[in-house]
């Protein structure tokens, strides 16, 4: 039997992390942590503000969720974290090493449309060309796959279902 994945869902703000992550889980049969509840409140102010953060206000968030993704090892887990720099993808494959990422990508007139129809986030439209700026898409060498968020939030979590199917068994690393 596979041991199951920690995944980390990860892609700009609107991407659909908070939706396509519960929905992941449930398909995988493995616990699901929304990654913004590791922030601490002065992120979630800054953010509020419309400031984006800087690396120094992500290191104890990441770091918080790669403590959670470790204790999941071998047992699996579904995680959101924007995880936009290979910097900050590092940094939890340091406190995890088997995690692997769902990057989850689409246009950003499509995302722009869903955040303005977001409410109750924290996370204003105004930051959204500054994670796409920040944006380094999965390298070759990453372990992760890319998938596509046009359509139905069950389309989208089918197509990360087959494409994790792809990935090779990664807990012997």
């Amino acid at each position: 039997m596979r041991t199951p994945h920690v995944v980390v869902v990860m892609g700009v703000a609107g991407t659909g992390k908070t939706t396509i992550g519960p929905l992941l889980a449930a398909r995988l049969g493995v616990p699901y942590a929304e990654g913004d509840d590791f922030h601490p409140p002065a992120n979630i102010a800054k953010m509020s503000a419309g400031h984006p953060l800087e690396d120094t206000d992500r290191w104890p968030w990441l770091d918080a969720i790669g403590a959670w993704a470790h204790g999941r090892e071998g047992l699996g887990g579904v995680v959101s974290s924007s995880a936009l720099k290979r910097s900050y993808r590092d940094r939890l494959r340091a406190a995890a090493p088997a995690v692997v990422f769902v990057h989850l990508t689409g246009d950003r007139e499509l995302i722009a449309d869903r955040m303005s129809h977001r409410q109750g986030h924290f996370m204003p439209t105004a930051l959204l060309d500054s994670q796409f700026a920040t944006l380094e898409p999965l390298a070759s060498d990453e372990p992760g796959v890319a998938v596509d968020v046009s359509g139905t939030p069950e389309e989208i979590t089918a197509r990360a279902v087959r494409a994790l199917d792809t990935l090779p068994d990664l807990t012997a690393r």
